[in-house]
């Protein structure tokens, strides 16, 4: 599929994006819109606060943070066991679940390759977020068909399951940032995964690309699509380390605009976008920008895709593998 193909591909009428529920209010305020949460049928904001930025600050930073994107809107919260060796975990165990629990989606994810590592960091994750359920838990960073294989073969799959038999967890997925080809290895050794979270952005859909290779493939199976790197973890600002700015050529705002890069995304069959802010005038922007969405016509997209091609590669992703 090429990048004009693929865009024609999701605008067409037999892939509309998952279903929207109009903005609401719960009894901690107005609610952003949401989207359904592929075969799962959860509804989840939109938009979700990403637990690596999040964990990167201090404890007043953090509170504040997550104060934010409560009284934005936001209901989906991100985190990993790998993230700040369990501190962001531990941010969203302390400021989110005791007030915000009963309202919000919580998802993380484990990096184990072995059965008893897994079944280890589904236990620390509960204690450290302080809850006795997840609502989902992902592999996380599958980086080729033999890493999928080999945890696969090591029995992790087989704890996520228990772990929602054991009522730990509710639903299943797996996650990546480096290579479509693990991904699309998963979602054929795998099928009874439920989620799939990888990069989506206007610059993948031209270089090793999750769009154009995975996503067709994951809204066919009917999985929860959680897009990140949205902004290419910093790439897009010349960045070439994991969500830092930097000298390289800029795509924003050079290019296109942070409203043209998180709107493509949304115009794109993707449950929520995951977003890390640094603060919170960042996270309040792109509620903003949330609220401000009603979609892409093709050509508009088709245009950002070509405005930004000639840019696409390892110095913008810089997180991903070479084909």
């Amino acid at each position: 599929m090429d990048r004009r193909a693929f865009v024609h591909w999701a605008l067409s009428a037999s892939v509309l994006l998952p279903t929207m529920v109009r903005a609401s209010r719960d009894r901690h305020g107005d609610v952003l819109p949401k989207r359904v949460l592929g075969r799962t049928g959860e509804q989840v904001t939109m938009l979700g606060l990403g637990g690596w930025h999040l964990g990167r600050m201090n404890e007043r930073d953090a509170q504040h943070t997550v104060e934010a994107a409560i009284s934005g809107g936001i209901r989906f919260f991100d985190s990993a066991e790998s993230y700040q060796s369990g501190g962001s975990e531990r941010y969203l165990g302390q400021f989110l679940v005791p007030k915000y629990r009963d309202e919000v989606f919580l998802m993380t994810k484990t990096t184990a390759r072995t059965a008893k590592d897994t079944r280890k960091h589904l236990e620390d994750s509960l204690r450290r977020m302080n809850t006795d359920q997840i609502d989902l838990w992902q592999m996380h960073a599958v980086g080729s068909p033999t890493d999928v294989d080999i945890r696969l073969k090591n029995g992790v799959w087989k704890v996520m399951e228990s772990a929602v038999r054991e009522g730990k967890a509710r639903y299943i997925g797996f996650t990546g940032h480096s290579n479509p080809a693990a991904h699309l290895h998963m979602l054929a050794a795998q099928p009874a995964a439920q989620t799939c979270q990888m990069p989506v952005n206007v610059a993948d859909v031209s270089y090793n690309s999750f769009s154009r290779n995975v996503l067709p493939k994951a809204v066919g199976q009917d999985l929860g699509i959680i897009a990140m790197k949205t902004l290419a973890n910093g790439g897009f600002f010349g960045g070439s380390q994991h969500g830092q700015h930097g000298p390289n050529p800029r795509v924003v705002p050079d290019r296109i605009s942070i409203q043209e890069a998180l709107h493509f995304a949304w115009s794109l069959p993707v449950t929520t976008v995951v977003t890390g802010p640094d603060n919170v005038a960042q996270l309040q922007e792109k509620i903003g920008l949330a609220h401000s969405f009603n979609g892409l016509d093709e050509n508009v997209r088709t245009e950002l895709v070509e405005r930004v091609a000639d840019m696409a590669g390892r110095r913008v992703e810089f997180y991903k593998s070479a084909p």
